[in-house]
C-alpha cells in the first residue's frame, strides 16, 4: 500500500535528508547554486519521503511554466517540518510541501513561511483554508485518519465491526486494535486529537485508560501498525498479523484493490467511519526562498487540476478542489466520511503538546 510514507509521522525527531530530481527535464547540471538563484529554471520542493507526482504531470509544469522541479525529501512529515525549522535561516528550498494541521501552528509561529494567495484559491471549500487572513498556506489535499478492519475477520467471528470510538473501548473488542505512538506518528496523533474532539479535554483522558484497559497495542509507526500488525492489509496477512482493527486511513480500501484482478465487490478493509479525524495537508512559499517566482507557479500548479486529479494513486489523499475528478477505484473502494471531527487550529496549537505528554503518562507507562 502506498498511502504512506507520508503517514507515518516523526512528530518530534527531526531526520536526515534524501534528493531527487523528479522533472522531465532530468536532472539539475553542475551548476546548482547558479540554478538556485532569483533567474533560475529550477524550483525546488522540500517534502516528505512520499510526496509523489506521475512524470507526465511534472513534465506537464515544465512545458507550462519553464521550470523544472526538484525534490528534497525529508523523512517523515514531522521529521521534514523540524528540519525546515531548523533551517529556516538558509531554506533548502522554494516551496514546502507536508504541514498538515496537527503541526500546522509550529510551522507558523517559526515563520516559515512567505504570504502568497494561490490562484485558483475559489475552487476550494472555506472550511479547508486554515489561513485564509494571510494565505501563508495554500491547502492541497485532505484525508480522514479512522480505525480501519478487517472484513474477513468479522465475518467470520459473526461480530458487527466498531463504527465509533464508544465502541472500541467495549469488551467484544478487547485485545483487537493497534493504533500509533502519537509522539511518533501523525496517524497516531490525529487518533489522539480525534478522541480529544469526540470527549473534550475533561473527558478524553478517561477514554484512553479505557482503551488501555481494554488492550489496545501501540507501536512507532503506521508501517508497523497497517503492514505487521493489521490482519486486513495484504502486507499484514503476509507478516501473520494479529490484529483486525488498526488507525490507518479512510483511502486505505482503495490501495488493497488496486490491480487486483478480478475486481473484488469490495474491498477486504473497512472503514469505521464515526472514528475519523480530517487531516489537510498544506505547501507554502517558503521564507527567503531563491526562486519565489518558481515556487508561486509550483504552488499554482499543485492547486489546478492536473496535478490534483494525479493525486488520489499517487499519495492517496483526496484534491481540495471542487471541480478535480477522482479515479474510478478511488470513487468505489474508498470511504466518504460526512461528519469527521475536527479541532480548531488554535486549539491544536494550545493543547497538542500538553495532550501528549498526558497520553504518553497514561497510555505508555
Amino acid at each position: 500500500m502506498k498511502t504512506t510514507a507520508r503517514r507515518a509521522v516523526g512528530a518530534l525527531v527531526a531526520a536526515g535528508t534524501a534528493a531527487s530530481v523528479l522533472a522531465a527535464c532530468g536532472s539539475d547540471s553542475g551548476d546548482g547554486d547558479k540554478a538556485a538563484g532569483s533567474g533560475s529554471k529550477t524550483v525546488t520542493l522540500v517534502s516528505h519521503d512520499s510526496f509523489a507526482a506521475s512524470k507526465s504531470v511534472l513534465a506537464e509544469f515544465t512545458k507550462e511554466t519553464g521550470y523544472t522541479v526538484k525534490v528534497l525529501r525529508g523523512g517523515d512529515a514531522g521529521a521534514a517540518v523540524n528540519q525546515a525549522i531548523l533551517t529556516k535561516d538558509h531554506p533548502r528550498g522554494d516551496v514546502f510541501f507536508g504541514v498538515d494541521n496537527t503541526l500546522l501552528s509550529r510551522a507558523l509561529d517559526n515563520g516559515l513561511f512567505t504570504p502568497y494567495a494561490a490562484k485558483d484559491l475559489g475552487q476550494v471549500a472555506a472550511d479547508l483554508q486554515l489561513d485564509a487572513a494571510q494565505h501563508r498556506v495554500t491547502p492541497i489535499d485532505s484525508g480522514d485518519v479512522c480505525v480501519n478492519y478487517d472484513r474477513a475477520y468479522f465475518t467470520s467471528h459473526h461480530l458487527a465491526p466498531p463504527q465509533t470510538f464508544a465502541d472500541l473501548v467495549k469488551p467484544a473488542y478487547k485485545n483487537l486494535l493497534v493504533t500509533e505512538n502519537v509522539s511518533t506518528s501523525s496517524p497516531g496523533l490525529a487518533f489522539l486529537l480525534g478522541s480529544a474532539a469526540t470527549y473534550g479535554d475533561s473527558g478524553w483522558q478517561d477514554y484512553w485508560k479505557q482503551l488501555k484497559a481494554n488492550g489496545v497495542e501501540v507501536v512507532d509507526s503506521w508501517e508497523q501498525a497497517y503492514n505487521d500488525r493489521f490482519s486486513g492489509s495484504s502486507a499484514g496477512k503476509q507478516a501473520k498479523g494479529d490484529r483486525p482493527l488498526a488507525v490507518s486511513y479512510a483511502s486505505s480500501p482503495p490501495a488493497e484493490v488496486l490491480g487486483v484482478s478480478p475486481a473484488p465487490a469490495q474491498s477486504p478493509v473497512g472503514v469505521a467511519t464515526g472514528t475519523c479525524f480530517r487531516q489537510i495537508e498544506f505547501a507554502g512559499l517558503l521564507h527567503g526562498a531563491k526562486n519565489p517566482a518558481g515556487g508561486k507557479a509550483l504552488i499554482d500548479f499543485m492547486l489546478g487540476k492536473t496535478f490534483q486529479q494525479d493525486m488520489p494513486l499517487q499519495m492517496y489523499v483526496d484534491p481540495v478542489r471542487g471541480d478535480a475528478v477522482e479515479p474510478p477505484v478511488f470513487v468505489k473502494y474508498g470511504a466518504k466520511v460526512e461528519h469527521p471531527t475536527t479541532l480548531a487550529p488554535d486549539t491544536i496549537a494550545a493543547k497538542r503538546d500538553e495532550w501528549v505528554q498526558a497520553w504518553n503518562g497514561i497510555v505508555l507507562k
